[in-house]
Order: structure tokens, then sequence, then C-alpha cells
């Protein structure tokens, strides 16, 4: 047995899986010694269990929630793991030309090729693999790893490596092939753990993409997982995005397009200024349906993008004026289907569609959906529309076809990511995502549009991309508008900077039964590194902390500040540090309480 292998063993009488960590270990006095049950196959190489231990301090979770992440889905045994008879070393594929030798010149320069992050600012409508093709060409197929977002996106790497004549193992389907060898690793969040000892170089696609992020706790980061991957193993990692984010950038270098060639990458932006127009109006504005319209007669495919699901999300009384609100919670009520029940977005309580102060039973919807949406613009432009969502997809006329036949469709980003390119891309409420309730609203937005430019490449010609919105003048509208993302990076950057948010700090989110215990218990170990005596008074910089909301202290001489809030509405509790280091070490040093506890580090729905 090797380190990383799965094994099973028996455990207060259950046989249960587990992992070889390490060999021939000496035993610890007072425990029995059990011999290992059976061998199940392969697991991690030993540089991947290293890494899994480090993500487990990283991101507070178990060791074994990433050593499962960089397992096999099925058995694999050593005999199946048969290394090529040739590999492809360096200088034997040709080099791509175009931007990607300049870049790999800038990205290799200083480092000579060994170690660290370096982000590459590459349009939206630029060919990110031709970067794969020419790291491969300078550096050979063994031990290069590739992320992208999507296993859509996944696809079209591999198919484009392969009609290249580079040998390729896609995850997770060909696990056996990557840990073999000689080949290019590719594959979506997962393959951060790919069996691959050594790296040779990182490549991480669309790096700006939430896809990397996984939602379950532990909430960890593929992109930060291939940074302290490729920072072991001395190898350059390249996070190609043409929007990347503060975090993203700070401390690393970036390397830049042309000019003439960013400004290629992006399609014409179209910016439909509301201010002036009656808010009762509605979503469509006249320029947007006749550049609909226009699309349609011309034989183009037309999407349109509306990220709020169901029919009516915010109901107003017709007679009084009163909003639909839960009789329970005092929540905002919606109603997904016609003429059905009024729904409490926060508790989910059901009523009839009455209004509680005058008992009409007419409403005036305020916000739509995108079902409803799908329905007035079919009337608006005497067209069948198909309604496309990730939970499900159908028709909303007669006559709609699949995604691919659909020529006009109403739909959230899920439309963007599986109906083909189109002529005509419109987001019709941008100000949803710009005025977001959370610190990133910005870069997500610029995301929401860089998705939409991808997008909208046309036929044969380019694609259109229409914005909506009250706020034309926001930074993220110029940033599309002129092709420059930094706009957006460089405001975010010194909001960051001000408030001591990522990557200027680091937050933690508890929640869940056992979040007031954890934090009460992170309360008192701050109290009791900080020297402060239960009950006494806090202070910041020499002055009292108002109220007794938060608790402000110091962990040990020279450390970052603590600070842990009160619950919030949903019962969350967030806990803020000056840098990861210290909030990873204090959440490291509470045990967890026996009622579950959910601890999301790097929360981004702050």
């Amino acid at each position: 047995m090797r380190v990383g292998d799965r094994v099973r063993i028996d455990l207060h009488g259950r046989r249960v899986g587990a992992w070889v960590i390490e060999v021939d270990p000496e035993p610890v006095v007072g425990v029995e010694v059990r011999p290992v049950a059976g061998v199940r196959g392969l697991g991690p190489p030993p540089r991947v269990v290293a890494l899994a231990e480090w993500a487990a301090w990283r991101w507070a979770g178990p060791v074994t929630a990433f050593l499962g992440a960089a397992s096999p889905d099925r058995i694999v045994r050593p005999g199946d793991v048969v290394p090529p008879r040739h590999r492809l070393g360096a200088g034997e594929l040709p080099s791509p030309g175009g931007e990607s030798p300049r870049l790999l010149d800038e990205v290799l320069g200083e480092q000579g090729g060994e170690q660290g992050a370096t982000v590459v600012r590459i349009a939206p409508l630029l060919d990110e693999s031709l970067l794969v093709m020419e790291t491969v060409h300078r550096v050979g197929a063994d031990g290069v790893v590739v992320l992208a977002p999507t296993h859509r996106h996944v696809r079209m790497v591999v198919d484009r490596l392969r009609r290249a004549g580079v040998p390729v193992a896609a995850l997770p389907d060909e696990w056996a092939a990557a840990a073999s060898g000689g080949r290019v690793v590719v594959g979506a969040r997962a393959a951060a753990w790919a069996p691959v000892d050594r790296l040779r170089a990182a490549i991480v696609l669309s790096a700006h993409d939430q896809a990397y992020r996984e939602e379950r706790a532990p909430t960890w980061s593929a992109v930060d997982v291939m940074v302290e991957r490729a920072r072991r193993d001395r190898a350059p990692c390249i996070l190609a995005s043409p929007c990347p984010t503060v975090v993203m950038t700070e401390g690393r270098r970036v390397v830049v397009t042309s000019r003439a060639a960013e400004r290629r990458g992006w399609p014409p932006v179209e910016v439909v200024d509301r201010r002036g127009e009656d808010p009762r109006s509605g979503l469509f504005s006249e320029s947007m349906v006749r550049a609909v319209r226009a699309t349609l007669g011309g034989g183009g495919r037309s999407v349109v993008v509306l990220d709020r699901t169901g029919r009516s999300r915010l109901l107003a009384c017709a007679a009084c004026g009163a909003l639909a609100d839960c009789t329970r919670c005092g929540g905002h009520c919606e109603q997904l289907e016609p003429d059905g029940p009024l729904r409490c977005a926060r508790c989910g309580l059901e009523r009839p569609a009455v209004c509680t102060a005058c008992d009409s039973r007419r409403f005036r919807r305020l916000r739509i959906g995108v079902s409803r949406a799908a329905e007035e613009l079919a009337a608006v432009v005497g067209h069948p529309v198909t309604e496309l969502t990730a939970a499900a997809r159908g028709g909303a006329g007669p006559g709609s076809a699949g995604p691919e036949g659909d020529r006009l469709v109403v739909g959230t980003q899920a439309a963007l990511h599986r109906v083909g390119p189109a002529d005509l891309v419109v987001l019709l409420d941008l100000d949803q995502h710009l005025l977001a309730r959370r610190f990133t609203a910005a870069e997500d937005a610029l995301a929401l549009i860089v998705l939409a430019a991808r997008s909208a490449t046309g036929g044969a010609s380019r694609g259109r991309l229409v914005v909506q919105t009250r706020l034309p003048d926001h930074p993220v509208v110029r940033a599309a508008v002129l092709a420059r993302p930094d706009l957006v990076s460089a405001g975010e950057r010194e909001v960051r900077l001000l408030l001591g948010l990522p990557p200027f700090g680091a937050l933690a989110r508890l929640s869940g039964p056992g979040a007031a215990a954890f934090a009460d218990a992170l309360r008192a170990l701050v109290r009791d590194e900080a020297g402060v005596a239960a009950g006494g008074d806090v202070t910041r910089a020499g002055e009292p902390v108002p109220g007794p909301l938060r608790v402000f202290a110091e962990v040990g001489p020279g450390r970052a500040r603590i600070e842990v809030s009160e619950p919030d509405e949903d019962g969350g509790v967030l806990v803020r540090a000056g840098t990861v280091d210290t909030l990873c070490d204090v959440l490291g040093a509470v045990p967890r309480p026996v009622d579950r506890l959910r601890l999301e580090v790097d929360p981004v729905g702050v």
C-alpha cells in the first residue's frame, strides 16, 4: 500500500472507507492497532494528500471531504494506470501564434517558468484555449492541468486539443489516464485535485467564474487550490479571465492583451438608458423591442435574460397599494402560477391571493419573473417564446423547439449556458445585479455581461449586446462599453481597502442550529487570547466599542483583529479577521458544537 490508496477498515462494528495517509507509522501508546480489512484501489498521489490537509485548514473542513474530491468515482487498480509509449515534449506541438506567444513570454519572463500565479486578462470573444496550446508547445503535455468552469467548456477545450494531436485526459471519466501521465489533464472544479504527481503548468480558464466555488461546506475554491498546488510544485499558474476580480489580482502581476485585440474581443454594447421612462411602463423598452423584432425579421436568434424565476416576485394591491407580505414573518410574497396562491419568499408559507389590508383579490405586478416576462414578450413581438431556466425548460408558446432551434428565448443565466450563439442578447434588468446586497455585486454584474458577450457571437457577423439600466454611468456599464474591465477593479479595490473586505480581510459565515454556540466559543477564545476579562470593556484603537453587538479584540500580540457579529435575521453569524491565516487558525482552534453547523469560509453572498 502507498500513501493515498483507498482501503476498507472495521470501525465500531461497521466496515467503512478510508485513505492511507502514512505508511509504517509508530503506533500510539494505548491505541489498539487493527489490520486493514481490504484495499479498494488507487487514490490521490502523496502530494495531493498533503494538499488536502492544507485545504482542511484553509476552509475549516474535514480532510476526508477533500480526499473524496481527489479520488476517482469508480475503483481504479494499479494495472489500470499504464504510462503512454510516447510523451509529447516541448516543441513537438506547433505554436498557435497570435497573442499567445507574447502573453506567455510575459507570464514566464520574470519567473523563469518556475513558480507563482499570473493573471492574464483576455477579452471574452478571444480564444482562451490558445493559451493552453502555447503552454503545451513550450513545456509539453506531461504535468499540465487545465480547469474550465463548466462541463460544456471542458468538452470544447478537450475537442480543440485532440484535433491538434495533443493527448488529453478528461476528468472525471478518464482518471486512470490522468494518473498515467503524459497527457494534458482537463476538467471542471474537481480537476484541481487531478492525480498528477507534480505540476509543470496550471491554467485556469475564466478564473472569475463562481462555478469554481463549492457551494456545499467546506466551501473550497478550485482557483485557490490550483494556486497553492502550483506554488508547492514551483510551477507557473495562469489565471485567465476577461474580468479579473480584486481578490484575483491583488499581489499578482496582470498581463493584458494589446488594446486593439481587447477591443475586438468585446461585442458592440448598446446601453438603453431608462432613467426618463415611467417605472410602471414595464421591462421592455421601445429600442429593445425594435432590436428583437429586427433580429427575428433577419432570421437571427435573440436571447433575453432576466434573473428572476417564477411569474411575479413582488406584488401590490391594485385597490389600496399595500404590498403582498407574509402573515407569519413579514417577508414579501410571490406568485408562481397564474391565479395561484401567494408564497412567502422567506419562510415558504402559502396563503390565498387576498390583500390583508382591504380584502381585494386584484394585484399589480411590481417585479415580474421570467415566466411572466416570456408571456408579455410573446404578446409584444408576436413571436413564440421559449422559457429556459436552470430548474426546467418549457415552451412558452406553440412551435417551440430545442435550445439550438429556438429563435426567441427568455430565461435566467442558464439560457446563456445552454443556448447556442445568438445574434442578439438582452439583459433586461442589469440594475438587479448592480444594486444587489453583497459586496461582490459589481464584479458579479460584470461577469454576467461577460457571459452575455460570449453568447452574442452572432452568425455571419458579430452579435449585439443590449443592456437596460437606470444607472448608465455605473463603472460596470462603462467598463462593458469601453472594453475596460479594469475600471471596475480599480474602484472596487479602494472600497475593499477602506472597509477591510477581501483581499484586505477575511470572512466566514456561520449558520445552522450550532452557529450560536460556536460563535460564543469564538468570542470566549478571542477574549482569552486578548487578555480581556469576561464582561469587561472591549476597546478598539484605545476607544471603547459602542454597543454590545460586536466583539473586537486582538488575537495575540501583533495578530490581526477578530470580529464576531451577533446573529442576523436568518440566524447567521459573520466572523471577520484581518488575514486569512488568522481566521483559519481561530476557526480551527474552536471545537465543533454537537448541533449541526455550516461553516462557510470566503462567503460570496455577504
